[in-house]
């Protein structure tokens, strides 16, 4: 088959999902816009009144904000990870799952930081921190880590997407003309020529292989923000490939349950196959083990030594976290190995419902990491009124992390209007290498 006629074919298949709005997605959209506005009026309040309408006060320092900002944070180190492997070692499942990955890490890696300004009592004085910073100071670390993963992960998702806006910027005669215009200037000249292509894979290559090492590097670095302080619950050295295994863990759960709901709503059940879904629940398997076992061994480390303040830490767990440590660190993580271990149980489903626990589990395991630490600190309290010791989230809080999840649902939603969701140019460069190598390619597949 002709190779323009190949490219419109997969545009007519794909100009659905761009131009096409269905009643539900406006009505989803709708909703996800009234929750940022929700989300908006918070902000205002909390930015006029201060951090008194939270629940952060001098003990408890943090909340959800960072917790939200962690998870986010985590979400998009893990997706860098794992999209730097798809494209590093040329695997089959990037055609179908790898622009899945791209989108998540880089949404994630734009919302997270976001939840660290609304921790910040007074933003008129951000500037300092760029102006002034102390480089002894593991958070000007951080900060220098996620703009620079923020940096090498939209040039890499950009990189991905040129060719697919080549395409469309050929065969989209009934497009809107701003939508032209917009494909002509974002594939900057690319016409798919041999040497284009070679040159645009080499990079794309060579890109994955800094994004894998900057995903370990600057995920390690958040790690060290907690692990090089005093206060028990934090202090401990096995912190940073413990946020790197958790980073994973969530990381490969969204991007179940993403594959789920994309597959269900745009019908894409030809591209995004079981094999897949069977695939991402092993990888999430062995990562729960693991997961499994770094938690064992950080809360077994801490009862087995006996020290005043990890026994106390415990104690604070054990009795006011009680029902959250359990699904946390028991049902959050047995839950999925059960289901996934067992051959007859990996269906999409099942695989979908393990990836929800496993996701809920984890983001509660930070919970417990920030909030009962800070509850129990290394220093005595000298203030025992309860309001200045525990902590609970106000509405302010739960509408700005919604407002968070709500808006990056939105943004790949609209992501997924600009450019096909499977990449086309993907399964073009399948089609040819399987015309070259029908055999091993084949072998391969299988």
């Amino acid at each position: 088959m002709d190779l323009d006629v190949r490219k419109r074919e997969l545009v007519k298949e794909f100009s659905p999902m761009l131009e096409k709005s269905t009643r539900t997605s406006k009505i989803w959209i709708g909703f996800l816009i009234a929750v940022i506005i929700v989300g908006i009026v918070a902000f205002v309040i909390q930015a006029v009144k201060g951090h008194e309408v939270t629940g952060m006060r001098d003990n408890v320092v943090w909340g959800i904000y960072i917790i939200n900002f962690i998870f986010f944070v985590c979400l998009s180190y893990s997706g860098a990870f794992i999209s730097g492997i798809l494209h590093f070692f040329k695997t089959p499942w990037k055609n179908s799952v790898g622009r899945i990955v791209e989108i998540i890490t880089v949404l994630s890696l734009i919302i997270g930081p976001i939840f660290i300004l609304l921790c910040i009592g007074r933003l008129d004085r951000l500037h300092y921190l760029f102006l002034y910073p102390r480089i002894q100071s593991p958070i000007t670390w951080d900060i220098i880590a996620i703009i620079t993963d923020l940096i090498g992960c939209f040039i890499y998702l950009y990189l991905t997407f040129i060719p697919d806006f080549a395409i469309l910027r050929d065969n989209s005669e009934n497009a809107p003309n701003w939508r032209k215009k917009l494909y002509k200037k974002l594939a900057i000249g690319y016409y798919d020529t041999p040497t284009q292509r070679e040159k645009l894979h080499k990079i794309t290559r060579t890109m994955s292989a800094m994004i894998i090492a900057l995903a370990i590097i600057a995920y390690s670095v958040l790690a060290w923000i907690f692990s090089l302080t005093v206060q028990p619950g934090w202090n401990s050295s096995i912190f940073a490939p413990y946020f790197i295994i958790a980073g994973l863990y969530s990381g490969v759960g969204v991007i179940i349950i993403a594959m789920y709901l994309i597959r269900k709503f745009y019908h894409l059940e030809h591209y995004i196959r079981k094999v897949h879904f069977i695939g991402a629940g092993i990888i999430l398997l062995v990562i729960s083990l693991l997961f499994g076992y770094f938690t064992f061994s950080e809360y077994f480390s801490r009862w087995f030594s006996h020290k005043v303040h990890d026994i106390n830490l415990l104690n604070t767990l054990f009795s006011r976290y009680f029902w959250m440590f359990i699904f946390a660190n028991y049902i959050g993580v047995l839950v999925p190995i059960v289901i996934l271990f067992f051959k007859k149980f990996r269906t999409i489903n099942s695989i979908t419902f393990a990836a929800v626990v496993a996701v809920l589990g984890l983001w509660f395991n930070r919970y417990l990491i920030i909030v009962p630490t800070l509850e129990t600190p290394y220093l005595p309290i000298q203030d025992t009124r309860p309001e200045y010791i525990h902590y609970s989230a106000t509405w302010i809080e739960w509408a700005l992390s919604f407002t968070g999840v709500a808006a990056f649902i939105l943004f790949f939603i609209l992501l997924m209007r600009l450019v096909p969701i499977i990449s086309m140019s993907g399964i073009i460069d399948n089609e040819r290498a399987q015309k070259r190598r029908p055999k091993n390619v084949t072998k391969n597949q299988n």
